[in-house]
């Protein structure tokens, strides 16, 4: 018997013993729907997107048993979501513990799953188990049916109860199987909205067919005009989302370094590329979740990656024995890394749950990276030089940026007052009701100090475009008197010394014209704060203030207004006469004190944007494309959206 014969007879097997017996059942399904932020996080578009997640998560476990090989995520006409896999099917016998169909079970108990040691699934990602249940609590209504054993099965719930108890479909095609789930999300649950991005689903989607190799995913949005079938197939896995995030840059090696290896049950890949940029890209996931806040895998990679590349320079006499040795960010720097770990019992810890905490992740990582990495570079001397020979200048630049750092560390109150950039610090301490307002130019900045609450809100105008930090040195970058005030401002320290839980302010936000150089100008600060303070991105402190357009005043009536559609809709129900005063606010400079806190800054009427990850990532995007080196992509990109311009509006 060859070997693909066994493995597709020991697969036979394992299907076969994917009974009731493996699901196991530790809760029921009381809490969700009185709060589910506990198990979804929020009810907020986040929260919606996290339903897609679960379900979708739950054939890629089918995929990391090695049965699924293909999921199809459709989102229908009406925003419910419809989700197919071809793995095994969810068992439909009956669980001893509930004496209800296993199927039933999953869908209505909380912790029911063959997740929990039941011999169901050696590794699983999403929230191990719970997926199905929660998605299930917080829907109007679920139709499942499931293919398994020559049958077809069907079930459905209405807003986490039995609808329809499960029944036969009819007869399936021998060798078929697989699940599909359908799913609309429950507007008295998802206030905010119920409508799909389908941007942050094709995101989640590429990366997921990333990190899982093999695997096919396909996208279609029926509610768009073509209703086109999007598909995601990376044979190559991490080694080409590494190649992906470096679209537009220019690389130093041929192609990405690609290392894989697995102990003690514990699976490790690691794919990395260093370019001529500055910025550092490293993406962290355990088990597919994307660890933003890091953890044991990410300092078992950034060590070993340090210390080979020192051991290298020192063997090889670049760096000799009486210097001192390269830091961290100096081997780091341009580097783009994907490190994706799949882990038997991952635990998950911090601020999101979204930082690993396993130690024996640090060492598995570690030791898999070191040797493999240590080969490499031994086999390919030239590209070892390269990655040397970077990190030397980084470390040259090093120094001379630690001496900029130091001026940005505030010792007291006192020394704000004495830093340039012109900032009005609030009189409050305490963080929690402290804002930060940056504010474009010196006249709306005045207007600003004069109108805003001096309790609450600090005020730091900046003159013009900040620097693109896309394209400088960590020495421009802190040299540059704009982002050294902002650093000192927010008093969190900077770099390897960034402390969250230091920040003066709980609300940073961004304050700019709306216009075209208010929009390039809110895009460069984004970056900013997405690159060199990405963790108040992460803890919700980033606001971006929405000022009107327009001011429109007919008798005693006036009305601040915020889009051109919002005035037509005002002026044609406003009655012919007095013919109504409309003011155009080309910048926030032309409006006084008392109008930009009525508008902007008032906390009973103004109007915020809280800033995710997610949009600082797609704004450095447009702008890496809009204002990098490549040509090709920013005419591709304006091409592409020539066609949403309105040429009235345009500024001359």
């Amino acid at each position: 018997m060859s070997d693909k014969d066994i493995e597709q007879e020991t697969k036979a097997e394992q299907a076969a013993e994917y009974d009731a017996s493996q699901i196991q059942v530790l809760d029921g399904l009381e809490a969700v729907r009185k709060r589910p932020g506990m198990y979804i996080g929020s009810t907020s578009s986040q929260g919606l997107h996290h339903l897609v997640w679960e379900i979708i998560d739950n054939g890629i476990d089918e995929a990391l048993a090695g049965f699924a090989t293909t999921i199809d995520i459709t989102v229908e006409p009406d925003n419910s979501v419809t989700v197919v896999d071809d793995g095994r099917g969810i068992p439909v016998d009956i669980e001893k513990k509930t004496g209800k169909p296993a199927l039933e079970t999953v869908y209505t108990v909380l912790h029911a799953g063959g997740k929990f040691g039941g011999g169901g699934y050696k590794v699983s990602g999403g929230l191990h188990g719970v997926g199905a249940s929660v998605v299930n609590a917080l829907s109007t209504h679920v139709e499942v049916e499931v293919t398994r054993g020559g049958k077809r099965y069907g079930i459905s719930f209405k807003r986490g109860r039995v609808d329809k108890p499960m029944y036969v479909v009819g007869d399936a095609p021998a060798g078929e199987h697989g699940t599909k789930v359908h799913f609309a999300p429950d507007p008295d649950i998802f206030t905010e909205t119920t409508v799909y991005d389908d941007k942050v689903l094709v995101r989640r989607i590429r990366e997921l067919a990333f990190l899982n190799k093999g695997l096919r995913l396909t996208f279609t949005d029926k509610r768009a005009d073509t209703a086109e079938k999007k598909e995601f197939l990376y044979e190559g896995g991490i080694r080409h989302y590494v190649e992906y995030l470096d679209e537009g840059h220019e690389t130093l090696l041929p192609e990405p370094i690609y290392v894989e290896g697995s102990q003690n049950g514990i699976t490790v890949e690691v794919s990395l590329q260093y370019t001529d940029d500055f910025k550092t890209t490293l993406l962290t996931f355990a088990n597919n979740i994307h660890t933003i806040e890091g953890g044991t895998h990410e300092s078992g990679f950034k060590a070993a990656l340090t210390r080979v590349v020192n051991n290298y320079a020192r063997k090889s006499g670049v760096l000799k024995e009486s210097d001192d040795a390269l830091g961290g960010d100096d081997v780091r720097e341009g580097l783009t890394a994907v490190v994706s770990i799949k882990h038997p019992d991952p635990q998950f810890e911090g601020q999101t749950k979204t930082k690993l905490g396993n130690s024996d992740a640090r060492t598995v990582t570690d030791r898999m990276f070191y040797d493999h990495f240590t080969k490499y570079l031994m086999e390919h001397p030239t590209e070892a030089r390269m990655i040397v020979d970077k990190a030397m200048l980084a470390s040259k630049a090093r120094l001379a940026a630690k001496r900029a750092r130091e001026v940005t560390r505030r010792k007291s109150g006192l020394e704000i007052s004495s830093l340039p950039g012109k900032l009005a610090d609030n009189s409050s301490k305490d963080p929690e009701i402290s804002e930060l307002f940056i504010v474009e130019g010196d006249s709306a900045g005045g207007s600003a100090k004069s109108g805003r609450s001096r309790l609450t809100q600090a005020i730091l105008p900046i003159r013009g475009k900040i620097l693109n930090v896309e394209k400088a040195s960590m020495e421009r970058i802190l040299a540059n008197e704009e982002i050294r005030t902002l650093f000192t401002a927010m008093g969190t320290g900077f770099g390897e010394e960034f402390d969250v839980s230091k920040a003066r302010y709980h609300k940073l936000i961004i304050m700019t014209d709306a216009d075209v150089d208010g929009a390039h100008i809110r895009t460069l600060l984004l970056t900013l704060i997405y690159r060199y303070l990405r963790p108040i991105l992460d803890a919700g402190y980033v606001y971006i203030a929405q000022p009107p357009l327009y001011r429109v005043r007919q008798g005693k009536m006036m009305r601040y207004i915020d889009t051109d559609e919002e005035l037509d809709d005002v002026l044609g129900q406003l009655p012919p006469s007095p013919k109504p005063e409309i003011q155009r606010y080309k910048g926030l400079g032309e409006m006084d004190a008392s109008q930009l806190w009525e508008t902007t800054m008032d906390p009973e009427r103004r109007r915020l944007l809280r800033v995710s990850a997610e949009d600082a990532a797609d704004a450095e995007e447009v702008f890496e494309v809009l204002m990098g080196d490549k040509v090709e992509p920013r005419r591709q990109f304006i091409e592409d959206n020539a066609v949403y311009v309105d040429a009235k509006n345009i500024d001359a």
